[in-house]
């Protein structure tokens, strides 16, 4: 853990500041009618918190930090979008309320979640069904709304049946992957000794573009990909190096390093992304929002500058991470003989150097903020990868459902396609998706923490920043997963209501036509759940 920064000191005294000033405004609150209590939820706890999450929004710095994001933190403003098109121009930043319960404990300072009102059905379903009669809406509309601390839903609208879930199937990847692997996992990207005898080459789609490896006598070393998707060639941020993703120059430090302490200078550099199997090609094509699935990839094969968000992609990840890896090596006084060329590395190969991606839940959050469609097919491989099954989008796909299998979770008619959900053909059910958030909401499963914490904020972060209005009652109180494909609008994510009651939700619907009024129709539904004091 890196030690305390300054900013984390300015910020914790302004919390110890906002939760003063939230116990005044508490004492009258339970009696009070429930119409004076929402008025004063949206006021006295915003004027509370707002002075403290603007001083966090200027000291704060970068989508993710050490695999720490929560709404506190992660206050942003301009156009964060990501593997979706939600993004908006720039906007001023806003102040927004508390929108995320410690585990076990209650929004607003009060006798904890249990403690609070539980929203009846009857109560819900006066709120939420004249919403979900919008006609922006498609003709499939499915809702689901659980109560946290009860554990069970509490309105439903054909929540059992499956539905192109579209970007919300990330939440199913990531519980799938921390099921798997544990939030402190992280990916290994290896450089070994090559000069045993080679093997069967990578993935057949890159191997094309490397041409065939000469016996030069060189001595020979190989990049193993290890399915990092945020492994860099960047030079690094300012900051902890405990807060960086893995990075190639690192890498190639570390291992010029121990080749000129063992007298080498000269070397020969194969690459292998064995660790990944089947097609590297998403079913979808050659397309600005995924690049090609390999186990080795540099900026998610990014020809721009861009660190999320569409943008034009390498059409083969290995062979430009494999080059600007070379690159880096004879900036530092190797010389690399020719051009890198697809390898196996032998068995047993004596490792050279290795850098580790951030912890698994520092993937995910950012994954889940930004829609990051890359992050998702490489977790979804490493999830087959843990399980012993092909990486693959077959194989992940399977891994993912078991994963999701030994949880007990409601997987009647449940597809996973690919990790990303830009596949049409996976399905989903409202109730599969509320489950999810349920139990990465629950005091009793910390490992899921970060499916939460990755949540963008309704009105301030990642795909969420362009949505909800000033005005609008969710802004700055929901927490949400967007998912969006042409004819397909989904919201899933987590709420406090009016009582202090903590819910999770999860809202789909197919067939739509006019996608901003979707959109705005399904915003309109998160807002009435944390608006109501449902009874």
């Amino acid at each position: 853990m890196p030690e305390t920064r300054s900013w984390q000191v300015r910020w914790q005294s302004a919390q110890r500041s906002a939760r003063a000033a939230g116990d005044a405004a508490l004492r009258g609150w339970r009696a009070a009618p429930r119409r004076t209590r929402q008025t004063w939820r949206l006021t006295a706890v915003s004027a509370a918190t707002g002075l403290a999450v603007a001083g966090g929004a200027v000291a704060v710095s970068g989508p993710w930090d050490a695999g720490q994001r929560t709404a506190e933190r992660a206050v942003a403003a301009g156009a964060e979008s990501g593997g979706e098109r939600h993004g908006a121009g720039p906007e001023p930043v806003r102040s927004a309320p508390p929108v995320l319960s410690a585990l076990g404990g209650s929004a607003h300072g009060g006798p904890g979640r249990a403690g609070a009102p539980l929203p009846t059905g009857a109560g819900l379903a006066d709120a939420l069904a004249p919403l979900l009669k919008d006609p922006a809406l498609g003709p499939l509309r499915t809702a689901s709304v659980r109560d946290v601390a009860a554990g069970r839903e509490v309105f439903g609208v054909r929540a059992d049946e499956p539905a192109t879930p579209a970007s919300t199937v990330k939440l199913a990847v990531a519980v799938a992957a921390l099921s798997a692997l544990g939030p402190d996992h992280r990916i290994a990207t290896t450089v070994v000794d090559g000069t045993g005898k080679a093997g069967k080459a990578g993935q057949a789609g890159e191997a094309r573009d490397a041409g065939k490896a000469g016996d030069t006598g060189k001595h020979r070393i190989v990049l193993v990909g290890g399915g990092d998707p945020t492994l860099t060639a960047h030079a690094p941020k300012p900051g902890p190096a405990a807060d960086r993703p893995a990075n190639l120059r690192t890498l190639a430090e570390d291992t010029a390093r121990a080749l000129k302490q063992r007298g080498t200078t000269t070397v020969t550099l194969g690459y292998d992304t064995s660790a990944y199997s089947g097609p590297d090609q998403h079913p979808i094509g050659p397309n600005e929002n995924i690049a090609p699935v390999s186990a080795l990839m540099a900026d998610e094969a990014r020809l721009d500058d861009s660190e999320y968000g569409t943008a034009p992609r390498d059409a083969a990840p290995a062979v430009a991470a494999a080059r600007a890896f070379a690159g880096q090596l004879r900036e530092r006084g190797i010389t690399v003989d020719g051009d890198p060329t697809a390898a196996r590395a032998p068995q047993q190969a004596g490792r050279i150097a290795t850098v580790h991606s951030l912890p698994l839940a520092a993937l995910v959050e950012r994954m889940l903020i930004h829609s990051d469609n890359d992050i998702a097919e490489g977790l979804a491989r490493q999830t087959a990868i843990a399980a012993g099954k092909p990486a693959s989008f077959a194989g992940a796909g399977t891994a993912v459902r078991d994963a999701l299998a030994a949880r007990h979770l409601p997987l009647t008619g449940a597809v996973f396609a690919d990790g990303s959900g830009l596949d049409r053909d996976d399905r989903v059910s409202a109730g599969l998706l509320s489950r999810l958030l349920l139990d990465a909401s629950s005091a009793g499963h910390p490992e899921l923490r970060s499916v939460v914490t990755g949540l963008p904020v309704a009105g301030f972060t990642g795909t969420l920043s362009g949505r909800y209005p000033d005005k609008s009652s969710g802004a700055g109180t929901v927490r949400a997963k967007t998912g969006t494909l042409t004819g397909v609008n989904t919201l899933a994510g987590t709420v406090v209501d009016a009582d202090g009651r903590q819910l999770v939700f999860a809202f789909m619907t197919s067939g739509t036509t006019d996608p901003q009024g979707a959109q705005k129709a399904l915003d309109a539904l998160a807002s009435a759940v944390a608006e109501c004091g449902c009874r």
